[in-house]
């Protein structure tokens, strides 16, 4: 058990993020685009918060939460090819200086990520996962953001798509065990005989491949992530937008198993400090993500929430 004097020393632990995926090495919380990648006003230490964490964490001294780097701004490895940079990873350090616990990232398999949750394997998942019935059926969520599906094409759009009717008979590639993947399982009746034919990949990032390489029309992810590849320097070229509108927008929530409620209530007290503080808006700026900010945490909230 840590105790008051030693809150200079759990701050510095909290900024530490580690990369827990076999072969991987560390990774601390990244800058955002263009910073040195050094963190700015690291979030304040909170006793009473650390002490509502389970006692196996606080035992351990790590919380592990499961990832798929794959996803930039949201989250994605660096230059470096091992250290995982973005807005997830730089929240997840910051609830890690205000619980005094150090935060882990593991890259994972977005399909089992839940799995491994309850099973034991993780803490918790922090992957830009979608709040939605059926997930809450198996496990609960600490919202922190929202924000809709987008179409991304190839540069010059060469199909002319510009809206989901315009999939109907082509093929398109999501990343598995998405909420992309039921969208377009709800869009195939107005397809009729001519259906969207989907093809599903592991990763985002082999999904996006498949765009670039012209074997898809479109891809289907959620907006910041769509937003990014169309204007990054490193990969506007290659892709754009087929339209700024936004499908079904949601909530994100970091997934934590239904039997640990401390642990899910605790990093929701965090969740809240850094809102409350204004550490959460810092950080959705520094990253280009302000228009997903939610002005207060919840629980479950996402479509079809009970309350």
């Amino acid at each position: 058990m840590k105790h008051l004097d030693s809150r200079l020393r759990f701050a510095v632990a909290g900024l530490m993020l580690t990369l827990a995926a076999a072969g991987c090495g560390t990774t601390t919380a990244a800058g955002g685009p263009g910073d040195d990648g050094t963190a700015s006003g690291a979030a304040e230490f909170s006793q009473e918060i650390h002490d509502r964490l389970p006692e196996a964490v606080r035992r351990r001294g790590a919380i592990r939460l499961a990832t798929d780097p794959s996803y930039a701004p949201m989250e994605s490895y660096g230059a470096d090819g091992r250290t995982i940079i973005g807005f997830e990873p730089d929240l997840a350090a910051a609830l890690g200086s205000v619980t005094g616990i150090r935060v882990e990232m593991a890259a994972a398999d977005f399909g089992s990520m839940i799995d491994e949750t309850n099973n034991g394997t993780y803490d918790g998942v922090l992957s830009s996962m979608t709040d939605t019935p059926e997930r809450k059926k198996k496990i609960d969520f600490i919202d922190y953001f929202s924000a809709g599906l987008a179409l991304v094409v190839q540069r010059g759009n060469p199909q002319g798509v510009t809206d989901l009717k315009d999939l109907c008979g082509q093929v398109v590639a999501v990343e598995r065990a998405t909420v992309q993947v039921d969208m377009l399982r709800r869009t195939q009746p107005a397809c009729g005989a001519d259906p969207i034919v989907v093809h599903t990949f592991k990763t985002n990032a082999d999904a996006l491949l498949q765009v670039r390489t012209g074997r898809a029309v479109a891809i289907l992810i959620d907006y910041p992530p769509a937003a990014h590849l169309a204007t990054d320097p490193r990969t506007r070229a290659q892709y754009q937008l087929a339209s700024t509108v936004q499908y079904e927008p949601g909530l994100f929530g970091i997934a934590v198993a239904k039997d640990n409620p401390e642990l899910r209530d605790a990093l929701r007290g965090a969740l809240d400090q850094l809102i409350r503080t204004g550490r959460y808006a810092d950080l959705l700026e520094r990253w280009g993500l302000a228009n997903g900010a939610v002005a207060s945490s919840s629980i479950n909230a996402g479509a079809g929430a009970d309350g």
